[in-house]
């Protein structure tokens, strides 16, 4: 009974984490005036319910003592969407420049700093549990890896940006 408790405890821990990570982004989208963005975010939250609903299952399993059965929890269409295609990523970053949204830069790196602390505590319990739990922290491991790769991307855009520009000229 102990690992189980133990696993109980581990996914009460993602749990949480996807819950701030969700109110993260419902809070930045009130701080963000752009339609590119708000629009990524509302899609990042629809996935963070996802993935909230997913350990949810997983919770209900363990705590009935049934243990994780991945194929009886409902996980829907968790791959990583594709939150701009190349022409809004392009606008986007326009948008940016031209606004000088400096606050979005902040937002975007707090938004990738959470996405990576939760994609490297997954992928650490890939290599502290088995069967299906590992599986699942696998599964949440890559869905928070394609997360983490959107925000480091803009992230690094957006200093870019602002680094090069000619401030106070």
């Amino acid at each position: 009974m102990t690992a189980n408790r133990d696993l109980i405890k581990l996914f009460e821990y993602a749990l949480n984490q996807e819950k701030t990570g969700k109110s993260f982004f419902q809070q930045s989208i009130e701080r963000m005036g752009m339609g590119a963005a708000v629009s990524a975010f509302k899609r990042l939250i629809e996935e963070e319910e996802k993935h909230i609903e997913f350990i949810s299952g997983i919770l209900k399993n363990l705590k009935e003592g049934s243990g994780i059965e991945l194929s009886s929890i409902k996980t829907g269409d968790l791959e990583p969407t594709n939150y701009f295609d190349d022409r809004a990523k392009s606008e986007f970053l326009h948008q940016c420049i031209e606004g000088s949204m400096v606050p979005d830069v902040t937002v975007f790196n707090t938004a990738w700093l959470i996405e990576k602390d939760l994609s490297e505590f997954y992928e650490k319990m890939t290599s502290q549990t088995e069967g299906s739990a590992r599986d699942a922290f696998l599964m949440l491991a890559k869905w928070e890896k394609g997360h983490e790769r959107f925000f480091r991307e803009y992230r690094d855009k957006l200093s870019d940006v602002y680094a090069e520009m000619p401030w106070g000229g």
